[in-house]
C-alpha cells in the first residue's frame, strides 16, 4: 500500500517585491546620510545664543580708528609711528587688545594699526562690534 504525503512538496520561491522595498528603504537612508554629512558653508545659520565668561575684571587696552583716520589709545590720540611703542608700554600680560574700527574707517589704516600694534606686544585682538537688536 502506498501512503501519500499529506502535504504537497513546495519550491522555494524568492519573492522580489519585498526585496525591491528593502532596496529603496537602503538607498535612501545613504542618500540621506550622504546629505548630512556635507557641510555646507554658504547656508545662512542663526547661531545659538549665548553667553560667555567677560573679561578680565581689569579693562582691556582698546585700539580705535575714527572715520576720518585718527588713532586713539584709551581715548588718547597717537600717531601710526608711535603706536607700537605705545601699545608696548600700556599692554597688558595677557597681550589683549580691543580693536574698535568706525564702520567706515579705511580698511588700509585699521591693518596697519594692528601690524603696529602687533609690533607693540599685542598678541590677540577683540573687534569690537555694535550688537543688533532683534
Amino acid at each position: 500500500m502506498k501512503l501519500s504525503r499529506s502535504r504537497a512538496v513546495k519550491r522555494g520561491r524568492i519573492e522580489i517585491i519585498p526585496m525591491i522595498d528593502v532596496m529603496f528603504f537602503l538607498l535612501a537612508t545613504f542618500m540621506l546620510a550622504s546629505l548630512s554629512m556635507q557641510r555646507l558653508d554658504a547656508v545662512k545659520l542663526e547661531l545659538p545664543k549665548g553667553t560667555a565668561q567677560p573679561l578680565q575684571a581689569r579693562q582691556p587696552l582698546t585700539l580705535s580708528v575714527t572715520r576720518d583716520g585718527r588713532l586713539l589709545v584709551d581715548r588718547q590720540t597717537v600717531t601710526l609711528d608711535r603706536l607700537a611703542a605705545t601699545v608696548a608700554q600700556r599692554i597688558g600680560p595677557d597681550g589683549n587688545l580691543v580693536v574698535a574700527a568706525d564702520a567706515l574707517a579705511p580698511n588700509g589704516l585699521v591693518v596697519q594699526a594692528m601690524l603696529r600694534a602687533r609690533e607693540g606686544g599685542a598678541g590677540h585682538f577683540l573687534i569690537a562690534v555694535q550688537r543688533e537688536r532683534p
